[in-house]
């Protein structure tokens, strides 16, 4: 292996620390939730909140993020990002209160958003342009927060039995205190865009039209869509448009609106969040489906989730080595297309299916989606300038926190009467959005083979 790829795995190592952590904390705590709220006194309210509010801290903050690290570079970034969220989270663990704990739960949701871009700009700038290096990277990236999702509820139920509910958060430091010392040691500084002012006005409309979105879309899913719900999503969409309109005069954009005029980019955030919307949306549903509908005890039910994991981390690495032979469009269409498929299986499940009956499907939808996210995340970052790399994945990564928000909520309210028929009705809903997904991205291929046989 010689320097430069050395180099480039080490970096990405360090990045993926970053991912690691704040996938951990969406699921890990889930586990600890009847342990801290016999402690602290918690209702279900305030438990659900505990989860709500670090998703919600993070997709509002992610774009912001992006801008951050563009302008102080992110290496400085990244380890800020590491620090914090370690300090977020022995506060979280030493809460007294229902309060506190949410509160420290917001400053990691925050503190994670600056770990995302500033992780997927470190792996641009090691890669120096090489497409195939960044896409084989992105796929590392990617599979260490998918081991990490799998292995949250594992690990969370270890330590509450072992040591107790504060350590579900007390376990990030070791991991934050290694991600940061291995990014100081690795990876170069890069220099900032200090001379590029921060878009004040426009980070604040986009923090306050996310928060208003998410929030609505949480709220929502729990009590209803008449009321508070559905003003803030009102609200959250007026100030979007708002904030579309802002960005267009604005002389130093949050959000340079020539990137997104660009196809590969737009493209990119429209199938992006699509594809968190359905996975997000169906595993939610289907968390229900087999514990409500079929009985299946939590311990059975987490073994019939592996084979999703299973296949997301082997087509995650996969993913680098198809961009690298078909590019980067074609592997995200394909990859579209095969979770499409097993999303349209699982519109076949029924109140007397078996695992065996599920497992085309639970192959199907993390095979794609594991090749499709990593190659859709190096499309972008080869169609922007590397000084354009963390409001570029900033973006994108908001609009899929979005999107993964307004899955739940959505098939949620479709399975809400009869679970059964929710759940077909959901599995055929995200596979016809996935088919639109891939013609959005197929149009472009079919566009370059016609203009070179002409």
């Amino acid at each position: 292996m010689s320097t430069a790829s050395s180099r480039l795995a080490w970096i990405t190592a360090a990045a993926s620390f970053g991912f690691l952590v704040t996938q951990l904390d969406v699921t890990i705590v889930n586990v600890a939730l009847d342990a801290l709220g016999r402690a602290l006194g918690a209702r279900t309210a305030a438990l659900q909140w505990v989860v709500d509010a670090y998703v919600l801290a993070l997709a509002a903050m992610l774009l912001s993020a992006g801008a951050i690290g563009d302008r102080v570079g992110p290496k400085r970034a990244f380890i800020a990002g590491l620090v914090l969220f370690g300090l977020a989270s022995a506060a979280c663990g030493l809460a007294t209160s229902p309060a506190a704990l949410i509160g420290g739960r917001v400053a990691q949701g925050a503190a994670g958003a600056l770990l995302i871009p500033p992780s997927l700009a470190l792996i641009a700038h090691a890669a120096h342009g090489d497409d195939k290096k960044r896409a084989a990277a992105v796929g590392w990236w990617t599979a260490a927060g998918g081991v990490s999702i799998a292995a949250g509820p594992v690990l969370g139920g270890l330590l509450v039995e072992s040591l107790g509910w504060r350590w579900v958060f007390f376990v990030n430091l070791p991991l934050c205190a290694i991600g940061a010392a291995l990014t100081a040691i690795v990876a170069p500084t890069t220099p900032p865009r200090p001379k590029v002012p921060f878009d004040a006005p426009g980070q604040a409309l986009a923090v306050a039209a996310v928060t208003l979105l998410v929030g609505g879309l949480i709220e929502g899913g729990h009590r209803g869509w008449s009321g508070a719900p559905t003003a803030c999503l009102i609200a959250g969409v007026a100030l979007a448009l708002v904030f579309g309109l802002y960005e267009r005069q604005a002389p130093h954009p949050a959000m340079p609106p020539a990137v997104f005029r660009r196809r590969p980019a737009w493209t990119a955030v429209v199938v992006g969040s699509t594809l968190n919307f359905t996975y997000y949306g169906l595993i939610f549903v289907l968390g229900l489906y087999l514990s409500r509908a079929l009985g299946w005890s939590p311990s059975r039910a987490r073994l019939a989730f592996l084979p999703l994991t299973a296949t997301f981390v082997v087509s995650n690495l996969l993913s680098g080595a198809l961009v690298a032979r078909l590019g980067a469009g074609a592997v995200t269409a394909g990859g579209v297309l095969i979770a499409a498929c097993g999303y349209a299986l699982t519109a076949r499940l029924g109140a007397a299916s078996g695992f065996l009956d599920m497992l085309p499907g639970f192959a199907l939808i993390p095979g794609g989606m594991g090749l499709a996210i990593p190659a859709l995340t190096s499309g972008l970052l080869a169609s922007v300038d590397r000084s354009e790399a963390g409001a570029a994945s900033g973006t994108l990564n908001a609009c899929r926190q979005v999107g993964g928000a307004a899955g739940v909520a959505i098939f949620g309210a479709l399975a809400g009467a009869d679970l059964v028929t929710g759940l077909r009705a959901s599995g055929l809903v995200a596979a016809v959005m996935l088919v639109a997904a891939a013609v959005i991205l197929l149009l472009p291929l079919r566009e370059k083979v016609a203009r070179s046989a002409g």
